[in-house]
């Protein structure tokens, strides 16, 4: 790989979680504080991310990976989604925001599969290659919230009280319009030569060809158990920025881009932990980890006990690495060669569709059952909020405990 492809690839990952990281993180706070939105109507908001991973299998499964090339949608949805952001920057209630949002997660969602075709798709080795390149999207993300909290003041106290949140939605437009542009400079990446006569099934569109892998008991308890883990996974997204604000910690997010550097040093460990302590305990460890984080939040404060959020936040790392990325090792690990891509689109369909959007609803449902509480005490609110998911991700690792039988997973070191 010549260093033009490589510096283009990484720029293309930059700009990609870039505008992610650069509204998404702040979404929970701006909405009730800029658009004054209830629980429920938040939690309608953060759905919409995962009816965009529900509907993505049928944009790149039926329009990119058959008629397109990558480079070229992602260049199209990048142009369209940096006005529908622009459109939410104006948006000035939550009747009118959300349907920009809406629109433009079913645009994004798709665009973080049509950033990994591109890249895998010009690496000469993509088991050393392809994470030189994904890190500069950790990169992106931790930039943007950087920026946010340090460079342009917009989640202080005075920024969030004259309304310049919704300014990271304007640069998040920007930079969707500079990747859109770029997109089409990028390698050319076709779409995959096909048997004309072979007409595809819907399941495997879709990927629901691995469905048969639910006939393994060890992998329906690890399916079950990846959508259930999402449930106090939502509540992080939807809850954290704003919980951190209400408190009174400064430069939240910032400060939250300490989790994405905890995840770029967990992927680094992950190989050593996963080699020697086997996939259970590492998946244990994953789930355990999302226990802890939500009792330090409980039982932290932006006081004396400042030091429990931080740890909560930079436990991201081991939260989503121990448990997603092993997920994906393990499901790699259990489908045939025909089923390899198919079966990750099952896992990612659980997670990020259905686990999250059930996860967003009771996230809403639970802030709606202990909204009284507010107006006595905001840290007792959040406590109680944030014991739920803790529960939550103990019973799922009981559950994972005594009903996944252990078995050696081969890893493949880079």
């Amino acid at each position: 790989m010549n260093k033009k492809i490589q510096f283009q690839l990484s720029l293309m990952m930059f700009l990609e979680f870039f505008i992610w990281g650069g509204w998404f993180v702040t979404l929970g706070r701006f909405l009730p504080v800029n658009l004054n939105a209830s629980d429920y109507e938040i939690a309608n908001v953060f759905s919409t991310q995962s009816w965009g991973a529900i509907i993505a299998p049928f944009i790149i499964g039926m329009i990119a990976d058959r008629f397109f090339n990558a480079e070229r949608i992602l260049g199209v949805l990048h142009l369209v989604g940096a006005v529908l952001m622009y459109l939410m920057y104006q948006a000035t209630d939550i009747a009118a925001f959300f349907p920009y949002v809406l629109a433009y997660m079913i645009l994004f969602m798709p665009t973080l599969a049509l950033v990994n075709s591109v890249s895998f798709r010009q690496l000469t080795n993509p088991e050393k290659q392809f994470s030189n390149i994904r890190i500069w999207g950790t990169i992106g993300w931790i930039i943007a919230g950087l920026c946010i909290s340090y460079l342009f003041y917009w989640d202080s106290d005075q920024g969030i009280a004259n309304g310049l949140l919704k300014n990271t939605f304007l640069m998040s437009a920007i930079a969707s319009l500079i990747l859109g542009l770029f997109s089409f400079t990028l390698p050319k990446t076709p779409p995959v030569k096909v048997n004309s006569s072979e007409k595809p099934s819907l399941s495997s569109i879709i990927g629901l060809d691995a469905i048969k892998l639910l006939n393994n008991k060890n992998f329906l308890v690890f399916f079950i158990s990846s959508i259930l883990i999402c449930i106090p996974l939502a509540f992080y997204y939807q809850n954290a920025n704003n919980f951190l604000g209400e408190i009174g910690m400064e430069g939240v997010t910032g400060k939250m881009a300490i989790g994405q550097a905890s995840e770029a040093l967990c992927l680094l460990l992950l190989p050593v932990f996963f080699s020697r302590f086997g996939f259970k305990n590492t998946i244990v460890v994953g789930m355990l980890a999302w226990a802890i984080r939500y009792a330090l939040f409980a039982y932290g404060d932006a006081g004396a006990a400042t030091y429990m959020l931080l740890i909560g936040i930079a436990l991201h790392g081991i939260c989503y690495d121990f448990f997603f990325v092993s997920g994906q090792i393990y499901t790699d690990s259990k489908a045939g060669t025909k089923y390899k891509s198919a079966a990750q689109g099952l896992i990612t369909l659980a997670t990020y569709g259905l686990g999250q959007l059930i996860g967003f609803w009771v996230a809403g449902y639970i802030g709606t059952v202990y909204a009284g509480m507010k107006s006595e005490s905001i840290a007792a609110f959040w406590q109680h909020v944030w014991l739920v998911p803790a529960g939550i991700a103990v019973v799922v690792t009981l559950l994972f405990l005594a009903f996944f039988k252990n078995e050696k997973i081969a890893f493949k070191e880079s």
